[in-house]
Protein backbone atom coordinates (compact mmCIF):
# COMPACT_ATOMS: atom_id res chain seq x y z
CA UNK A 1 0.00 0.00 0.00
CA UNK A 2 2.77 2.67 0.47
CA UNK A 3 4.51 1.76 -2.66
CA UNK A 4 1.18 2.58 -4.27
CA UNK A 5 0.76 5.80 -1.96
CA UNK A 6 4.36 6.71 -3.46
CA UNK A 7 3.87 6.29 -6.98
CA UNK A 8 0.54 8.12 -6.72
CA UNK A 9 1.93 11.10 -5.10
CA UNK A 10 4.70 11.07 -7.61
CA UNK A 11 2.21 10.92 -10.41
CA UNK A 12 0.60 13.61 -9.14
CA UNK A 13 3.75 16.00 -8.82
CA UNK A 14 4.65 14.86 -12.44
CA UNK A 15 1.41 16.10 -13.58
CA UNK A 16 0.96 18.98 -11.07
CA UNK A 17 0.00 22.14 -13.65
CA UNK A 18 1.73 24.04 -16.11
CA UNK A 19 2.28 26.53 -13.10
CA UNK A 20 4.73 24.64 -11.44
CA UNK A 21 6.36 23.24 -14.50
CA UNK A 22 6.47 26.45 -16.03
CA UNK A 23 8.56 27.52 -13.10
CA UNK A 24 10.55 25.02 -12.98
CA UNK A 25 14.25 25.25 -13.67
CA UNK A 26 15.82 23.39 -15.91
CA UNK A 27 17.82 20.92 -13.33
CA UNK A 28 14.72 20.34 -11.70
CA UNK A 29 12.94 18.65 -14.98
CA UNK A 30 15.83 17.19 -15.69
CA UNK A 31 15.65 15.70 -12.25
CA UNK A 32 12.25 13.94 -12.64
CA UNK A 33 13.06 12.56 -16.03
CA UNK A 34 15.98 10.80 -14.25
CA UNK A 35 13.82 9.98 -11.67
CA UNK A 36 11.16 8.56 -13.71
CA UNK A 37 14.10 6.38 -15.24
CA UNK A 38 15.30 5.04 -12.19
CA UNK A 39 18.51 6.94 -12.00
CA UNK A 40 18.44 8.06 -8.46
CA UNK A 41 22.03 8.94 -8.56
CA UNK A 42 21.56 11.75 -11.76
CA UNK A 43 18.36 12.57 -9.72
CA UNK A 44 19.10 13.29 -6.39
CA UNK A 45 22.38 15.43 -7.87
CA UNK A 46 19.84 17.77 -9.69
CA UNK A 47 17.30 18.02 -6.73
CA UNK A 48 18.83 18.37 -3.85
CA UNK A 49 20.16 22.25 -4.33
CA UNK A 50 16.64 22.87 -5.55
CA UNK A 51 15.46 21.18 -2.25
CA UNK A 52 18.33 23.92 -0.29
CA UNK A 53 16.48 26.24 -2.16
CA UNK A 54 12.93 25.34 -0.60
CA UNK A 55 11.59 23.58 -3.83
CA UNK A 56 8.71 21.36 -2.36
CA UNK A 57 8.21 19.12 -4.46
CA UNK A 58 12.12 18.50 -4.83
CA UNK A 59 12.31 18.34 -0.71
CA UNK A 60 9.64 15.50 -1.32
CA UNK A 61 11.30 13.38 -3.91
CA UNK A 62 14.14 13.38 -1.70
CA UNK A 63 12.31 12.38 0.94
CA UNK A 64 11.02 9.12 -0.79
CA UNK A 65 14.26 8.25 -2.11
CA UNK A 66 15.56 7.87 0.98
CA UNK A 67 12.43 6.38 2.95
CA UNK A 68 13.07 3.43 -0.04
CA UNK A 69 17.05 3.79 -0.27
CA UNK A 70 16.72 4.73 -3.93
CA UNK A 71 19.87 6.06 -4.96
CA UNK A 72 21.30 6.63 -1.64
CA UNK A 73 21.19 4.14 1.63
CA UNK A 74 18.18 4.03 3.26
CA UNK A 75 17.38 6.37 6.34
CA UNK A 76 14.14 7.26 7.38
CA UNK A 77 15.20 10.45 10.32
CA UNK A 78 16.61 11.89 7.09
CA UNK A 79 13.83 10.77 5.01
CA UNK A 80 11.58 12.50 7.81
CA UNK A 81 13.34 16.13 7.95
CA UNK A 82 13.16 16.63 4.10
CA UNK A 83 9.49 15.28 4.26
CA UNK A 84 9.04 17.32 7.27
CA UNK A 85 10.36 20.48 5.30
CA UNK A 86 8.09 20.40 2.66
CA UNK A 87 5.00 19.62 4.38
CA UNK A 88 6.16 22.93 6.88
CA UNK A 89 6.07 25.02 3.60
CA UNK A 90 2.22 24.21 3.18
CA UNK A 91 2.29 21.42 0.34
CA UNK A 92 -0.99 20.23 1.20
CA UNK A 93 -0.20 16.73 -0.97
CA UNK A 94 3.00 16.38 1.26
CA UNK A 95 1.13 17.27 4.39
CA UNK A 96 -1.25 14.27 3.60
CA UNK A 97 1.23 11.89 2.96
CA UNK A 98 3.32 12.57 5.71
CA UNK A 99 0.43 12.19 7.61
CA UNK A 100 -0.97 8.75 6.34
CA UNK A 101 2.67 7.36 7.06
CA UNK A 102 2.71 8.49 10.72
CA UNK A 103 -1.07 6.95 10.97
CA UNK A 104 0.23 3.40 9.19
CA UNK A 105 3.79 3.20 11.38
CA UNK A 106 5.09 1.43 8.80
CA UNK A 107 7.89 3.73 7.55
CA UNK A 108 8.01 6.30 10.36
CA UNK A 109 7.24 5.21 14.54
CA UNK A 110 3.39 5.44 14.52
CA UNK A 111 1.96 8.51 16.01
CA UNK A 112 -1.52 9.57 16.17
CA UNK A 113 -1.03 12.86 17.20
CA UNK A 114 0.93 14.32 14.54
CA UNK A 115 -0.89 12.16 11.63
CA UNK A 116 -4.49 13.93 12.65
CA UNK A 117 -1.96 17.08 12.99
CA UNK A 118 -0.76 16.65 9.75
CA UNK A 119 -3.78 15.45 7.66
CA UNK A 120 -5.77 18.32 9.00
CA UNK A 121 -3.84 20.97 7.54
CA UNK A 122 -4.02 19.59 4.56
CA UNK A 123 -7.99 18.98 4.16
CA UNK A 124 -7.93 22.57 5.70
CA UNK A 125 -6.70 23.82 2.66
CA UNK A 126 -9.09 21.60 0.98
CA UNK A 127 -7.32 18.23 -0.37
CA UNK A 128 -10.16 16.34 -0.85
CA UNK A 129 -8.62 12.72 -0.26
CA UNK A 130 -7.11 14.67 3.29
CA UNK A 131 -11.11 15.41 4.16
CA UNK A 132 -12.36 12.41 3.17
CA UNK A 133 -9.51 10.44 5.61
CA UNK A 134 -9.98 13.01 8.59
CA UNK A 135 -13.86 12.09 8.33
CA UNK A 136 -13.55 8.43 8.70
CA UNK A 137 -10.86 9.35 11.40
CA UNK A 138 -13.87 10.63 13.30
CA UNK A 139 -16.32 8.28 12.24
CA UNK A 140 -14.55 4.99 13.13
CA UNK A 141 -12.65 7.22 16.02
CA UNK A 142 -9.63 6.54 14.52
CA UNK A 143 -6.42 8.07 16.52
CA UNK A 144 -8.94 10.34 18.67
CA UNK A 145 -12.66 10.43 20.15
CA UNK A 146 -14.92 9.26 18.01
CA UNK A 147 -17.69 12.36 16.47
CA UNK A 148 -20.01 11.66 14.22
CA UNK A 149 -20.62 15.82 13.25
CA UNK A 150 -17.22 16.19 12.28
CA UNK A 151 -17.54 13.14 10.59
CA UNK A 152 -20.19 14.73 8.33
CA UNK A 153 -18.45 17.87 8.34
CA UNK A 154 -15.45 16.64 6.23
CA UNK A 155 -17.30 14.33 4.56
CA UNK A 156 -19.55 16.60 3.16
CA UNK A 157 -16.33 19.14 2.24
CA UNK A 158 -14.97 16.00 0.15
CA UNK A 159 -17.78 15.03 -1.54
CA UNK A 160 -18.66 18.07 -2.57
CA UNK A 161 -15.51 18.08 -4.58
CA UNK A 162 -16.24 14.65 -6.68
CA UNK A 163 -14.31 12.65 -3.73
CA UNK A 164 -16.25 9.31 -5.01
CA UNK A 165 -15.45 7.49 -1.70
CA UNK A 166 -16.84 10.29 0.89
CA UNK A 167 -19.75 10.70 -1.58
CA UNK A 168 -20.81 7.08 -0.81
CA UNK A 169 -19.75 7.15 2.47
CA UNK A 170 -22.16 10.61 3.12
CA UNK A 171 -25.27 8.58 2.09
CA UNK A 172 -24.77 5.58 4.13
CA UNK A 173 -24.08 8.64 7.38
CA UNK A 174 -27.72 9.93 6.03
CA UNK A 175 -29.16 6.72 5.92
CA UNK A 176 -28.36 6.01 9.00
CA UNK A 177 -28.67 9.34 10.79
CA UNK A 178 -25.22 9.41 12.08
CA UNK A 179 -24.00 12.78 12.79
CA UNK A 180 -26.83 14.13 11.02
CA UNK A 181 -31.09 13.99 10.77
CA UNK A 182 -31.69 10.61 8.88
CA UNK A 183 -32.66 11.86 4.98
CA UNK A 184 -33.80 9.72 2.26
CA UNK A 185 -33.22 12.46 -0.44
CA UNK A 186 -29.86 12.87 0.52
CA UNK A 187 -29.11 9.09 1.15
CA UNK A 188 -30.32 8.86 -2.85
CA UNK A 189 -28.40 12.24 -3.35
CA UNK A 190 -24.97 10.69 -2.30
CA UNK A 191 -25.36 7.31 -3.39
CA UNK A 192 -26.44 8.61 -6.82
CA UNK A 193 -23.12 10.93 -7.01
CA UNK A 194 -21.07 7.67 -6.40
CA UNK A 195 -22.62 5.34 -8.23
CA UNK A 196 -22.05 7.87 -11.13
CA UNK A 197 -18.86 8.10 -11.01
CA UNK A 198 -18.23 4.37 -10.84
CA UNK A 199 -18.51 3.08 -7.28
CA UNK A 200 -19.70 -0.08 -7.37
CA UNK A 201 -21.07 -0.89 -3.74
CA UNK A 202 -22.76 2.52 -4.62
CA UNK A 203 -24.29 0.90 -7.85
CA UNK A 204 -25.22 -1.99 -6.17
CA UNK A 205 -26.64 -0.44 -2.77
CA UNK A 206 -28.26 2.02 -5.29
CA UNK A 207 -29.83 -0.76 -7.46
CA UNK A 208 -31.42 -2.37 -4.11
CA UNK A 209 -33.07 0.82 -3.03
CA UNK A 210 -34.54 1.20 -5.98
CA UNK A 211 -35.35 -2.83 -6.03
CA UNK A 212 -37.59 -2.52 -2.37
CA UNK A 213 -38.46 1.21 -3.12
CA UNK A 214 -36.09 2.07 0.04
CA UNK A 215 -35.90 5.93 0.32
CA UNK A 216 -37.50 6.13 -3.50
CA UNK A 217 -40.17 4.86 -5.38
CA UNK A 218 -39.51 1.42 -6.12
CA UNK A 219 -38.51 0.88 -10.21
CA UNK A 220 -37.39 -2.59 -11.50
CA UNK A 221 -35.90 -0.58 -14.29
CA UNK A 222 -34.11 1.43 -12.43
CA UNK A 223 -33.00 -1.52 -10.32
CA UNK A 224 -31.95 -3.71 -12.84
CA UNK A 225 -29.34 -0.96 -14.75
CA UNK A 226 -27.80 0.08 -11.42
CA UNK A 227 -27.19 -3.72 -10.16
CA UNK A 228 -26.34 -4.56 -13.74
CA UNK A 229 -23.66 -2.14 -13.81
CA UNK A 230 -22.13 -3.51 -10.59
CA UNK A 231 -22.53 -6.94 -11.95
CA UNK A 232 -20.10 -5.65 -14.93
CA UNK A 233 -17.61 -4.38 -12.74
CA UNK A 234 -17.77 -7.42 -10.47
CA UNK A 235 -19.34 -7.08 -8.12
CA UNK A 236 -20.40 -10.84 -6.69
CA UNK A 237 -23.76 -10.05 -4.83
CA UNK A 238 -25.04 -8.00 -7.78
CA UNK A 239 -23.68 -11.05 -10.07
CA UNK A 240 -25.67 -13.15 -7.67
CA UNK A 241 -28.72 -11.00 -7.85
CA UNK A 242 -28.98 -10.89 -11.87
CA UNK A 243 -29.04 -14.64 -11.49
CA UNK A 244 -31.74 -14.99 -9.53
CA UNK A 245 -33.86 -12.58 -11.00
CA UNK A 246 -33.57 -13.93 -14.46
CA UNK A 247 -33.79 -17.66 -13.25
CA UNK A 248 -37.59 -16.47 -11.17
CA UNK A 249 -38.30 -13.64 -13.82
CA UNK A 250 -38.95 -11.46 -11.23
CA UNK A 251 -38.34 -7.89 -12.07
CA UNK A 252 -37.07 -8.81 -15.54
CA UNK A 253 -38.45 -11.12 -17.86
CA UNK A 254 -37.21 -15.11 -17.04
CA UNK A 255 -34.30 -15.58 -19.49
CA UNK A 256 -32.16 -18.80 -17.99
CA UNK A 257 -29.52 -18.42 -20.65
CA UNK A 258 -28.71 -14.99 -18.88
CA UNK A 259 -29.80 -16.40 -15.09
CA UNK A 260 -26.85 -19.04 -15.78
CA UNK A 261 -24.07 -16.30 -17.00
CA UNK A 262 -24.30 -14.38 -13.92
CA UNK A 263 -24.62 -17.00 -11.81
CA UNK A 264 -21.51 -18.87 -13.23
CA UNK A 265 -19.77 -15.32 -12.51
CA UNK A 266 -20.82 -15.19 -9.19
CA UNK A 267 -19.87 -19.13 -8.57
CA UNK A 268 -16.20 -18.52 -10.41
CA UNK A 269 -15.87 -15.68 -7.62
CA UNK A 270 -16.46 -18.32 -4.61
CA UNK A 271 -20.33 -17.04 -3.76
CA UNK A 272 -21.83 -20.20 -2.52
CA UNK A 273 -25.70 -19.07 -2.58
CA UNK A 274 -24.87 -19.03 -6.87
CA UNK A 275 -22.81 -22.22 -6.72
CA UNK A 276 -25.79 -23.55 -5.11
CA UNK A 277 -27.97 -22.17 -8.19
CA UNK A 278 -25.84 -23.51 -10.98
CA UNK A 279 -25.71 -26.61 -9.76
CA UNK A 280 -29.94 -26.83 -9.58
CA UNK A 281 -29.63 -25.33 -12.94
CA UNK A 282 -27.31 -27.87 -14.34
CA UNK A 283 -29.53 -30.50 -12.56
CA UNK A 284 -32.60 -29.25 -13.89
CA UNK A 285 -32.04 -28.41 -17.54
CA UNK A 286 -32.51 -24.82 -17.16
CA UNK A 287 -31.00 -22.59 -19.77
CA UNK A 288 -28.68 -25.52 -19.74
CA UNK A 289 -27.82 -29.38 -21.40
CA UNK A 290 -28.56 -31.62 -18.26
CA UNK A 291 -25.42 -32.03 -16.51
CA UNK A 292 -24.97 -34.34 -13.46
CA UNK A 293 -21.33 -34.45 -13.41
CA UNK A 294 -21.60 -30.27 -13.36
CA UNK A 295 -24.37 -30.05 -11.10
CA UNK A 296 -21.92 -32.38 -7.90
CA UNK A 297 -19.40 -30.43 -9.09
CA UNK A 298 -20.90 -26.91 -7.94
CA UNK A 299 -23.27 -28.38 -4.87
CA UNK A 300 -19.68 -29.42 -3.98
CA UNK A 301 -17.99 -26.27 -3.99
CA UNK A 302 -21.01 -24.65 -2.32
CA UNK A 303 -21.31 -27.18 0.56
CA UNK A 304 -17.75 -27.06 1.61
CA UNK A 305 -18.63 -23.39 2.27
CA UNK A 306 -21.28 -24.58 4.29
CA UNK A 307 -24.32 -23.98 2.37
CA UNK A 308 -27.11 -26.28 4.30
CA UNK A 309 -29.12 -26.95 0.70
CA UNK A 310 -26.05 -27.64 -1.32
CA UNK A 311 -24.62 -30.76 1.19
CA UNK A 312 -28.65 -31.76 1.84
CA UNK A 313 -28.45 -32.09 -2.61
CA UNK A 314 -24.87 -33.67 -2.36
CA UNK A 315 -25.74 -35.82 0.72
CA UNK A 316 -28.67 -37.31 -2.03
CA UNK A 317 -26.08 -37.60 -5.19
CA UNK A 318 -24.08 -39.78 -2.70
CA UNK A 319 -27.01 -41.96 -1.72
CA UNK A 320 -28.55 -42.52 -5.25
CA UNK A 321 -25.03 -42.51 -6.98
CA UNK A 322 -26.12 -39.69 -9.34
CA UNK A 323 -23.31 -37.63 -11.04
CA UNK A 324 -21.00 -39.46 -8.76
CA UNK A 325 -20.29 -42.72 -7.34
CA UNK A 326 -22.61 -44.25 -4.94
CA UNK A 327 -20.91 -43.52 -1.31
CA UNK A 328 -23.36 -44.11 1.89
CA UNK A 329 -21.16 -42.80 3.91
CA UNK A 330 -20.61 -39.29 1.91
CA UNK A 331 -23.68 -39.37 1.64
CA UNK A 332 -24.43 -39.52 5.60
CA UNK A 333 -21.84 -37.17 6.04
CA UNK A 334 -23.24 -34.33 4.37
CA UNK A 335 -26.81 -34.88 4.84
CA UNK A 336 -25.64 -34.83 8.73
CA UNK A 337 -23.97 -31.25 7.72
CA UNK A 338 -27.18 -30.28 6.50
CA UNK A 339 -29.41 -31.37 8.93
CA UNK A 340 -26.82 -29.81 12.02
CA UNK A 341 -28.23 -26.73 9.92
CA UNK A 342 -31.28 -27.21 10.62
CA UNK A 343 -32.39 -28.11 7.10
CA UNK A 344 -35.46 -29.80 7.66
CA UNK A 345 -35.55 -31.83 4.49
CA UNK A 346 -32.19 -33.25 5.37
CA UNK A 347 -33.30 -33.98 8.91
CA UNK A 348 -36.51 -36.37 8.02
CA UNK A 349 -34.06 -37.70 5.46
CA UNK A 350 -32.23 -38.63 8.18
CA UNK A 351 -34.78 -39.79 10.16
CA UNK A 352 -35.91 -42.12 7.53
CA UNK A 353 -32.64 -43.62 7.01
CA UNK A 354 -31.81 -44.42 10.55
CA UNK A 355 -35.56 -45.57 10.87
CA UNK A 356 -35.01 -48.15 8.16
CA UNK A 357 -31.38 -48.76 7.69
CA UNK A 358 -30.97 -47.48 4.40
CA UNK A 359 -27.34 -46.75 3.92
CA UNK A 360 -26.85 -46.88 7.49
CA UNK A 361 -27.17 -49.37 10.35
CA UNK A 362 -30.37 -48.93 11.58
CA UNK A 363 -30.92 -46.81 14.74
CA UNK A 364 -34.41 -46.23 15.85
CA UNK A 365 -33.14 -43.89 18.21
CA UNK A 366 -31.33 -41.88 16.11
CA UNK A 367 -34.95 -41.98 14.01
CA UNK A 368 -36.70 -40.08 16.59
CA UNK A 369 -34.27 -38.05 17.56
CA UNK A 370 -34.08 -36.86 14.07
CA UNK A 371 -37.20 -36.88 13.01
CA UNK A 372 -38.13 -34.53 16.26
CA UNK A 373 -36.00 -31.79 14.94
CA UNK A 374 -37.89 -31.99 11.50
CA UNK A 375 -41.36 -32.17 12.89
CA UNK A 376 -41.01 -29.44 15.15
CA UNK A 377 -40.23 -27.13 11.94
CA UNK A 378 -43.60 -28.18 11.08
CA UNK A 379 -43.14 -31.00 8.99
CA UNK A 380 -45.81 -33.00 8.03
CA UNK A 381 -44.77 -36.62 6.80
CA UNK A 382 -41.77 -35.84 9.91
CA UNK A 383 -44.64 -35.24 12.41
CA UNK A 384 -47.05 -38.49 10.72
CA UNK A 385 -44.13 -40.35 11.30
CA UNK A 386 -43.14 -39.22 14.33
CA UNK A 387 -46.37 -40.12 15.68
CA UNK A 388 -46.76 -43.99 14.26
CA UNK A 389 -43.24 -44.46 16.22
CA UNK A 390 -44.53 -43.31 19.55
CA UNK A 391 -47.89 -45.13 18.24
CA UNK A 392 -45.67 -48.28 18.08
CA UNK A 393 -43.20 -47.12 20.98
CA UNK A 394 -40.44 -47.98 18.18
CA UNK A 395 -37.14 -46.19 19.37
CA UNK A 396 -38.66 -44.18 21.78
CA UNK A 397 -41.05 -45.32 25.07
CA UNK A 398 -44.65 -45.95 24.07
CA UNK A 399 -46.85 -42.84 24.54
CA UNK A 400 -50.42 -42.18 23.13
CA UNK A 401 -50.53 -38.83 24.15
CA UNK A 402 -47.68 -37.72 21.95
CA UNK A 403 -48.51 -40.06 19.16
CA UNK A 404 -51.70 -37.92 18.90
CA UNK A 405 -50.01 -34.93 19.45
CA UNK A 406 -47.76 -35.24 16.28
CA UNK A 407 -50.65 -36.74 14.32
CA UNK A 408 -52.71 -34.18 14.99
CA UNK A 409 -50.44 -31.54 14.52
CA UNK A 410 -49.91 -33.32 10.61
CA UNK A 411 -53.73 -33.94 10.15
CA UNK A 412 -54.22 -29.75 10.97
CA UNK A 413 -51.40 -29.13 7.71
CA UNK A 414 -54.21 -31.58 5.80
CA UNK A 415 -51.71 -35.06 5.85
CA UNK A 416 -54.33 -37.44 5.00
CA UNK A 417 -52.14 -40.47 6.41
CA UNK A 418 -52.05 -38.71 9.76
CA UNK A 419 -56.00 -38.36 9.08
CA UNK A 420 -56.76 -41.61 8.85
CA UNK A 421 -54.60 -42.57 11.74
CA UNK A 422 -56.45 -40.97 14.19
CA UNK A 423 -59.86 -41.91 13.01
CA UNK A 424 -58.01 -45.77 13.48
CA UNK A 425 -57.53 -44.64 16.97
CA UNK A 426 -60.68 -43.11 17.27
CA UNK A 427 -59.81 -39.55 17.85
CA UNK A 428 -61.85 -37.24 16.13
Amino acid sequence: MIRFIVVLCFSWAMTTGSVVLADATQDYNKAFTAYEKKDYATALKLLKPLAEQGNTKAQFFIGVMYINGWGVKQNKNTALQWLTKAAEQGDADVQYYLGLQYSLGDRFKQDDNKAIHWITKAAEQGLAKAQYNLGRKYSLGYGFKQDDSKAIHWMTKAAKQGHVYAQYHLGLMYANGKGVKQDDGKVLEWITKAAEQGHVTAQYHLGLMYDIGEGVKQDDSKALQWITKAAGQNHVKAQYYLGSRYAKGEGVKQDYSKALQWFTKAAEQGDADAQYNLGLMYAKGDGVQPNDIKAVKWYTKAAEQGHADAQYYLGVSYAHGVGIKQDDNKAMRWLTKAAEQNDTTAQYLLGLMYADGEGVKQDKGKAVQWLTKAAEQNDTTAQYLLGLMYVDGEGVKQDKGKAIQWLTKAAEQGDANAQQALKLLNIK
